[in-house]
């Protein structure tokens, strides 16, 4: 079983937009290009990723397999449409009952 202990960071430039990356790692090695459009890293979570993992808003398959291979992960916002579905899904106070 894989398990990455992982932090994970917003951009200050574009709500939504995460950035996983290994802890043993950290920023280091990342394309210049990425930080570039990613903005000032803000460190926001540490998680103890595995394939058992549910995370909230990305597959954790994705995730594992980015890290594997680029050593990172990028999460892009989600789309105007789900974004307001996500909100009712997780918000039992907007359901009629």
């Amino acid at each position: 079983m894989t398990r990455i202990l992982c932090d994970i960071y917003r951009s200050p430039k574009k709500e939504g937009l995460y950035l996983y990356v290994p802890q043993s790692t950290g920023l280091q090695g990342l394309p210049a290009e990425l930080l570039s459009l990613f903005g000032k890293p803000e460190r926001t979570l540490t998680l103890l990723l595995s394939e058992t993992r549910q995370l909230a808003r990305a597959d954790i398959t994705k995730v594992l397999q980015g890290i594997a291979d680029q050593g990172f992960y990028l999460q892009l916002p989600p789309a105007a449409e789900n974004y307001m579905t996500d909100i009712n899904r997780h918000n039992d106070k907007l359901v009629g009952g």
